[in-house]
């Protein structure tokens, strides 16, 4: 290869590697009984992502430990990572927990402070936690959402999210996390009709309690939905962390849900 191929072989792979990264993961509970050894995998699994939306932190002091302690690990990896922890979502009828984002400094700079939704706090029993972030000249808020049980019929409280748009209207929104509903469900059509769409199709993202052959995952609950105009998806993908583990039982005690990310471009 020639030195001038070969710049530009260089050239190309900063350009590519410089496009952000996004990850989503609920940790169930987080907090309550992960070890240090369990938070230095979860940090070696994510430790390659510029920013992590985390769904399901406990709310008594040892959530907001263990989010502190998992970015001290990252920061043990070489590079700075900051995190924000929401307050308690303000649910009475069901359980409460935290958010919490972590990012790398070099990578996005948060703007302002984190906030939960207010105006629909009632309706959603745990309203979303919003973080905006600056990457090169441009902005995005990412939406960071754990819905109901599949059980207590989680449409009822997705269907305000077509409000959210029209109410953030100089945001680009990229809502992520755990929806305990499937992206072909109706109730995400009239953000599609907004030109919001999801990221992923048909991948399950949630652990069995044990593999049928060699399909450990049962249900497609996870995703990100983003505006096609605003932004441009280059590659997805998930992390299956269950194949480090001698069962799924053990797996589980890490969490009940695989990791999902995207890294993608500004428009």
């Amino acid at each position: 290869m020639n030195k001038k191929i070969f710049g530009v072989f260089i050239f190309l792979t900063i350009v590519v590697n410089a496009q952000p990264t996004l990850l989503s993961w609920n940790l169930s509970n987080l907090g309550s009984t992960k070890s240090d050894t369990t938070i230095q995998f979860i940090a070696n699994q994510i430790k390659d992502y510029d920013i992590v939306a985390l769904q399901e932190i406990v709310v008594n002091p040892s959530g907001a430990q263990a989010v502190a302690q998992l970015a001290d690990e990252l920061n043990r990896t070489g590079k700075k990572w900051d995190y924000a922890i929401s307050d308690p979502t303000s649910s009475s009828a069901y359980k409460t927990e935290r958010y919490a984002y972590l990012w790398q400094m070099a990578k996005v700079q948060l703007v302002g402070e984190p906030w939960l939704e207010k105006k629909y706090a009632l309706e959603i029993d745990r309203e979303p936690f919003y973080a905006t972030f600056h990457y090169q000249d441009k902005e995005f808020t990412v939406v960071n959402f754990h819905a109901i049980t599949k059980k207590r019929q989680p449409e009822t409280e997705i269907k305000y999210f077509k409000f959210l748009p029209e109410q953030y209207p100089h945001l680009n929104l990229i809502f992520v996390g755990d929806f305990n509903c499937p992206e072909t469900h109706t109730v995400f059509n009239p953000l599609k009709k907004m030109g919001y769409f999801p990221a992923f199709e048909n991948q399950k993202t949630t652990l069995r309690s044990n593999c049928l052959e060699q399909d450990c995952l049962a249900s497609p609950y996870d995703n990100m939905y983003y505006r096609l105009d605003k932004i441009k998806i280059i590659k997805q993908g998930v992390i299956p962390f269950y194949v480090h583990f001698d069962s799924l039982n053990d797996a589980r005690k890490i969490s009940d849900h695989i990791p999902i990310w995207i890294q993608f471009d500004l428009l």
